[in-house]
């Protein structure tokens, strides 16, 4: 096997350039509905409740799909289905302007949209890191976790003023266009495992990279996807770190993707604060989250990342308690210190999750940590369509924000009552 002293640039830090370049393409779309409610309930004139029914869907499906795609990826690589997402993603948006009534929306925004961005989602971050990386597992999961949540939110203003311009059809369109840009990219560059260069993951001795692989020699091959993936979750669901951070996760969506991502933008707008504006704080968090995101990389390959995961929830409610208080029709220096502090707590969870999933189940880490994506998507999912119920019965969604931030409180103390790595289901590498 080629040694990877010989080459300067590792190929792992190209398959994780080119995995960084397709989360922020597929990442458009996941920033679309917040700046498209409004102008949807006003064309149509249909109820936030059931706008956010039909992103509710999409949020669901981007999560349950999630362990499902790592399978595929174990059998059938990353590449195809990378491809394949970006592809769903492009045809949903596109097909996105034709709507014209509620069903329609949920066909697009949340199957098709759904399927695509959950056969991507963070579970891809989880297997790049884990069938890549040796060492700097933390801050490689910390950098792409962030292009899959930064996209997002960058992709903010540029969506708010094409629909404040063009209008949302146009907005679709281009998101469509950015995630069609990344397949060239994904086909050349992409690479579905080390050995298919002749190296070893990045930081990974001979002798451990022989171990393993003798190890798989004696493993059996997943077989079908997704009896592989059921099988996964029912060994895993043993677990009680399973259950602690599937629990703490699920609220991490809710007081993120739910919540803030889908709600953040018509809230302040019921405050008076336009639509850019408020679509264009959300970008700041996006750009403090690159920051806040890459550091809980680095910690969590320096700290015990159940601290981490305690500290970073217990905050994030600290936050959502002030921010009925702080919402107004402009901005003011409170606000933007609260655009920091989320930003900076954004995804930082991810880091730590991917890694506690890692310690404890090895190899299976990334199907694992599917599922404990899909309860977090599951929080979101719900979240966002409670919020808009809230809304539309009390005229605001000041309950909301408190429900939020009590859950944020459940979720640091299971966070930090997780024990050290259980070794029952865990392999080396």
């Amino acid at each position: 096997m080629t040694s990877t002293r010989q080459r300067r640039i590792h190929p792992a830090w190209i398959v994780a350039g080119v995995g960084f370049l397709a989360l922020l393409g597929a990442a458009g779309f996941r920033a679309a509905p917040t700046v498209m409610m409004v102008p949807l309930e006003e064309e149509f004139g249909w109820s936030r409740t059931t706008i956010s029914l039909a992103i509710g869907i999409n949020i669901l499906l981007y999560g349950l799909t999630a362990p499902f795609a790592a399978a595929l990826m174990s059998r059938f690589g990353l590449r195809k289905v990378t491809t394949f997402a970006l592809l769903m993603i492009a045809a949903g948006s596109a097909l996105s302007i034709f709507v014209t009534d509620p069903f329609m929306l949920i066909m697009t925004w949340g199957l098709l949209i759904g399927l695509g961005t959950g056969s991507m989602a963070l579970v891809f971050a989880a297997t790049i890191t884990n069938t890549w990386f040796f060492a700097r597992r933390g801050l490689v999961s910390g950098i792409l976790s962030a292009a899959s949540a930064t996209g997002q939110l960058i992709f903010l203003p540029v969506l708010a003023t094409l629909v404040g311009t063009s209008g949302w059809r146009t907005a679709s369109l281009v998101v469509a266009a950015c995630s069609l840009a990344v397949v060239p990219l994904i086909l050349l560059f992409m690479r579905n495992k080390p050995s298919d260069l002749g190296v070893r993951r990045f930081g990974e001795s001979e002798a451990v990279a022989q171990q393993i692989a003798e190890e798989d020699a004696q493993q059996p091959a997943p077989g079908n996807p997704a009896k592989y993936a059921i099988t996964v979750l029912v060994e895993a669901a043993k677990t009680k770190t399973f259950w602690a951070l599937a629990a703490g996760f699920a609220i991490c969506g809710a007081t993120t993707n739910g919540l803030i991502g889908v709600h953040f933008v018509p809230s302040a707008h019921d405050h008076g604060m336009p639509t850019a504006t408020a679509a264009s704080l959300l970008a700041v968090v996006g750009i403090f989250d690159v920051f806040g995101t890459i550091a809980s990389g680095w910690l969590t390959d320096r700290v015990n990342p159940r601290i981490l995961l305690g500290i970073y929830y217990f905050g994030r409610g600290v936050s959502l308690m002030l921010l009925p208080i702080l919402l107004s029709d402009a901005i003011h220096p409170s606000l933007i210190v609260f655009v920091v502090i989320y930003g900076l707590d954004w995804v930082a969870t991810v880091p730590p999750t991917i890694a506690i999933s890692n310690q404890v189940f090895g190899r299976k880490g990334p199907i694992v940590f599917g599922w404990v994506f899909a309860a977090h998507q599951v929080g979101a999912s719900i979240a966002s369509v409670v919020a808009g119920a809230i809304r539309d019965q009390t005229g605001e969604y000041t309950y909301a924000w408190i429900g939020a931030a009590a859950l944020c409180a459940v979720a640091a103390w299971v966070s930090f009552r997780i024990k050290k790595p259980e070794t029952a289901l865990a392999e080396k590498g």
